[in-house]
This record gives C-alpha cells, structure tokens and sequence, in this order.
C-alpha cells in the first residue's frame, strides 16, 4: 500500500519556499520551483496563497516572527525589573538579527530584498509590533517609579530609533567589528541613564 502523501498545509509551503529562497535567491526563485519542492502543482500553492506577491510577504513574516516570539518571553518576564528587561530586550534583538545575518548569509541577504518589498506591509507590522512590546516594558517602568517618560509609546520609539545601528539589515556588515558589543552596551547605559527616573 503506497503512503498517503502529507497534507499541504500553508506552514509547509512557507518552509519550501525558503529552502527554495536559500538555494536559488529571491531574483530566481520561483512559485513553480516551491511547487517541485513540494511534489505538487503550482496551483495548489496558489490555493494557499493567491499571488507570487503574498507567498514572498508570508515568508518574510514567518522570518521575522520568530525575532517577536523571542522578545515577548522578556515583554512576559516578571522576575526582570524594567531597566534589566530593557537591557535583555534589546540585547535579545541585536543577538537575534546579529544571529540571523552570520548563521545563514545567504537567506539573510535573500530576507533583506524580500523585506524591502513588503516595507509598507510586513516591515511595518514587524516593527509596530517590536515598539510595542517595548512600549509595554518602558510603561510599567514608568508605574513602578523606575522610569521617566511622559508617553512610553513615544519614549519606546526614540530607543528603537537610538538602537537602529545595532538590529537594522543595513548595518548587518558592522556588526561583526570588533568592539560592536562595547559599543552596544556603552549606548544601553547611556539611554538608561537618561530613562531612569529622577529621585
């Protein structure tokens, strides 16, 4: 009796699709090479996702949802105190792009293009989701006295931006300097300094 072949399910077709992305680039890759990857026809990826389009902005989005499900465990993280999760939090971002951009290049230069075509989409969403989670970390900082800052959105805000050298694609070439950790850590303390409340 022949096996029943595995049901096709989004979640599968999105990790073909970056098999198919590490192998041939996002310039040749192809909806009908994630297709023969999968043993199925182009149609039934299409049944999946409608265009050439959302397939590309559906992986970019499993991408960087794993970097978002990394930092909401220290959004979550009780036992941390604001100014420590902070730290951790941006910490935790800068490992995991550093992570990203020296494990696997090519997918990384691949998830770079990708990304900048769904700048207004999936980007956007990426980092409204990010300054969120440091706006929940920055706010209950500021209701448990620790921080000063009159609108945790617009203070989250300013240290993603202050930060952008050390978690944003197009620094990724600096981040394998030497002294990039000491110059990390030398900007936290400094946005922390200026974070903390006054007694």
């Amino acid at each position: 009796m022949a096996p029943t072949p595995e049901t096709l399910t989004a979640e599968r077709i999105l990790e073909a699709t970056e098999e198919v992305l590490r192998r041939h680039g996002p310039a040749k890759a192809t909806v009908v090479d994630v297709a023969r990857a999968l043993g199925v026809s182009h149609g039934s990826v299409y049944r999946h996702f409608r265009t050439k389009a959302a397939l590309r902005e559906a992986v970019t989005k499993r991408w960087l949802d794993r970097t978002t499900e990394v930092l909401a465990a220290i959004v979550a993280a009780p036992e941390l105190d604001p100014e420590a999760r902070v730290r951790e939090w941006l910490a935790a971002l800068f490992a995991a792009k550093r992570r990203k951009a020296g494990d696997d290049p090519e997918l990384f230069a691949t998830y770079s293009v990708l990304a900048t075509e769904a700048v207004e989409t999936v980007v956007s969403e990426h980092i409204a989701d990010l300054t969120g989670q440091l706006t929940e970390i920055v706010r209950a900082g500021v209701d448990a006295g620790a921080f000063s800052a009159e609108d945790p959105a617009t203070t989250a805000g300013a240290l993603f931006r202050a930060t952008d050298r050390f978690h944003d694609p197009h620094y990724a070439k600096e981040w394998e300097k030497p002294g990039v950790e000491k110059d990390f850590e030398a900007l936290v303390d400094l946005l922390m300094r200026g974070l903390r409340a006054r007694g």
